[in-house]
C-alpha cells in the first residue's frame, strides 16, 4: 500500500448504517478494534491492521480475517482497545482519522470515546467519529463542516475553556466569543449554509451533528 493519509477506525459496539460506506475513503488504512472486525465485517471493508485483546470478537470475523496482520494485547491493559487503535493508526503517519462506530448503548463508553477522541493527542490530525446517527468532528484550529441546512449542530467545549470562537453559516453566529466545559449555549445550533465555518483560536471544540447530513 502507498502511504496513506487517511485511517479508518473500526470500532465496536452499534453497527452503522452501511450507507457510512460512502464516506469512507477507498484507499485509506483500515485498523479493527477488536469487535470492530465485526464491524467491518458487517460493512464488507477489508482490514489492513487487527488491535486489541480479542476478548469481544466474534469467531465468525476472526475467521474472515483470519490472515490480517494482528497486534494483541493483553486482556489486563491501560487503554481501551480504541485508543490502542488510534494510536496505531496515527504511527502510520497519516493526516485523517474516520471513526466508525463505538458507542454501543453504554454511557461510560460513550463519554470516554468523545473524550478520547477529542485528546490533545490527537491534535495533530483531523478526526471525524460516524456513530449512531450522529457525525462527530474535533476542532482544535478551523473546521470546514458540510451538512443539510436545517441540520442541528451542537459545540461543545472540551478538555478546558475553548477561547476565540467564530462561526460562520450558523443561525446563531458566535463573534469571537468562548465557550466552557459544561456550558449549554452551543447546544442546539441550526445550519443555514450546507457549509459551515467553526474557528477555535485556543482549545478544543467538539462539534455534534446528528440526523440526515447530505447536503
Amino acid at each position: 500500500m502507498d502511504d496513506p493519509t487517511t485511517a479508518v477506525v473500526l470500532a465496536g459496539g452499534d453497527i452503522v448504517d452501511p450507507d457510512v460506506i460512502e464516506d469512507l475513503p477507498h484507499d485509506g488504512f483500515n485498523v479493527a478494534a477488536d469487535s470492530g472486525l465485526d464491524q467491518a465485517l458487517a460493512l464488507g471493508l477489508e482490514v489492513d491492521l487487527i488491535v486489541g485483546d480479542m476478548d469481544s470478537v466474534s469467531a465468525e470475523a476472526l475467521s474472515a480475517y483470519r490472515d490480517t496482520p494482528l497486534e494483541l494485547h493483553p486482556t489486563d491493559k491501560d487503554h481501551t482497545d480504541l485508543e490502542l487503535a488510534l494510536r496505531a493508526a496515527i504511527r502510520m503517519g497519516v493526516d485523517r482519522i474516520i471513526i466508525v462506530g463505538g458507542s454501543g448503548g453504554r454511557l461510560d463508553h460513550f463519554l470516554a470515546n468523545a473524550l478520547l477522541v477529542s485528546s490533545v493527542d490527537f491534535a495533530e490530525v483531523d478526526v471525524e467519529w460516524l456513530t449512531g446517527d450522529a457525525r462527530l468532528h474535533v476542532i482544535h484550529g478551523t473546521s470546514r463542516l458540510h451538512c443539510a441546512p436545517g441540520r442541528t449542530i451542537s459545540l461543545l467545549a472540551v478538555h478546558g475553556p475553548a477561547r476565540g470562537i467564530r462561526t460562520e453559516g450558523l443561525k446563531w453566529e458566535l463573534e469571537n466569543e468562548d465557550l466552557l466545559p459544561g456550558a449549554t449555549r452551543g447546544v442546539s445550533n441550526i445550519f443555514e449554509q450546507p457549509v459551515a465555518t467553526v474557528s477555535v483560536r485556543q482549545g478544543t471544540l467538539l462539534a455534534i451533528m446528528t440526523g440526515d447530513m447530505s447536503v
